[in-house]
Order: C-alpha cells, then sequence, then structure tokens
C-alpha cells in the first residue's frame, strides 16, 4: 500500500518530456487554478511508475498516442473510462472519509463508503484530468 502523507498538496499524472537537453515535468494549469501550487515556488515531487498498457487502459492510450501524433501537447488523457467497470484497491481513505484507490499512472479514483483493503468492483461515474469518482457495482461484493 502507497503511504499518502498529510502534506500532499497534489496529484496527477503527466509525461517526462525532452527540452533542450534537460527532462521536463508539464503541471496542469488546474493546479494554478486550485491553488495547490504557486508559481515560483519549489515543491518536492514524487515519480510512480506507471504499470503497462493494459486492456483496461487500452482505449485512454489510444487517445494519447493520437494526441501526440496530431501534435497536441498536454498531461496525457486520464486511463480510465465514464462507464468503465473494474476492480482496484482501496488503500487510503481521504479527507472527507471516501476511499481513494489509484490505477495507472497513479491516478486517483475516489470510492465513497468504502475502506482501505477492500477490493471492490467499481464503475467510473466521473472522469476529470487529475481524478476519477466512482460507484461501487455490487456492495456485496467487497472482498478484504
Amino acid at each position: 500500500m502507497v503511504e499518502i502523507p498529510d502534506s500532499l498538496r497534489s496529484v496527477f499524472s503527466a509525461t517526462v518530456q525532452e527540452q533542450d537537453g534537460t527532462y521536463v515535468l508539464e503541471v496542469p494549469s488546474s493546479e494554478l487554478e486550485h491553488e495547490s501550487i504557486t508559481r515560483g515556488e519549489t515543491y518536492r515531487v514524487a515519480v510512480l511508475d506507471a504499470p503497462g498498457t493494459t486492456g483496461e487502459s487500452t482505449q485512454s492510450a489510444e487517445r494519447a498516442d493520437k494526441s501526440r501524433r496530431n501534435g497536441q501537447r498536454g498531461p496525457p488523457a486520464p486511463p480510465v473510462n465514464e462507464g468503465e467497470i473494474r476492480e482496484v484497491t482501496i488503500e487510503t481513505v481521504g479527507d472527507q472519509g471516501d476511499g481513494i484507490a489509484k490505477v495507472e499512472r497513479g491516478y486517483v479514483v475516489i470510492v465513497p463508503e468504502t475502506q482501505p483493503g477492500e477490493q471492490p468492483t467499481i464503475e467510473i461515474d466521473d472522469v476529470r484530468q487529475n481524478v476519477a469518482f466512482a460507484s461501487v457495482v455490487d456492495p456485496d461484493q467487497r472482498t478484504l
């Protein structure tokens, strides 16, 4: 299980890009708009491996590849789609008491009424650039 410190200010996915002999991570403008970070400040960045592309994330990987081929820049597409059904492991509980699972590239999925260690089958209800919201498909099927 990934330990998430209380000081965590922001979670987002980004692709490492080479630029003039250095490597760059693009920070989504929404992180500045939501005041998660401030321009000119220094932050500690954690880098997590992105799992290999699986059947569950094929569509989002194809969207990202298409964007790169079309010359579009910016953050990669979320690795989940609305209506998608998948099994996750709840890793921790957020400030509002909702379960938090992470999927490909460390992307966060918030699942209400779940607890750490549970492995529910969920349906993705709402997808945003940095987070998705899901509901448990069959509450009686949760496993620990």
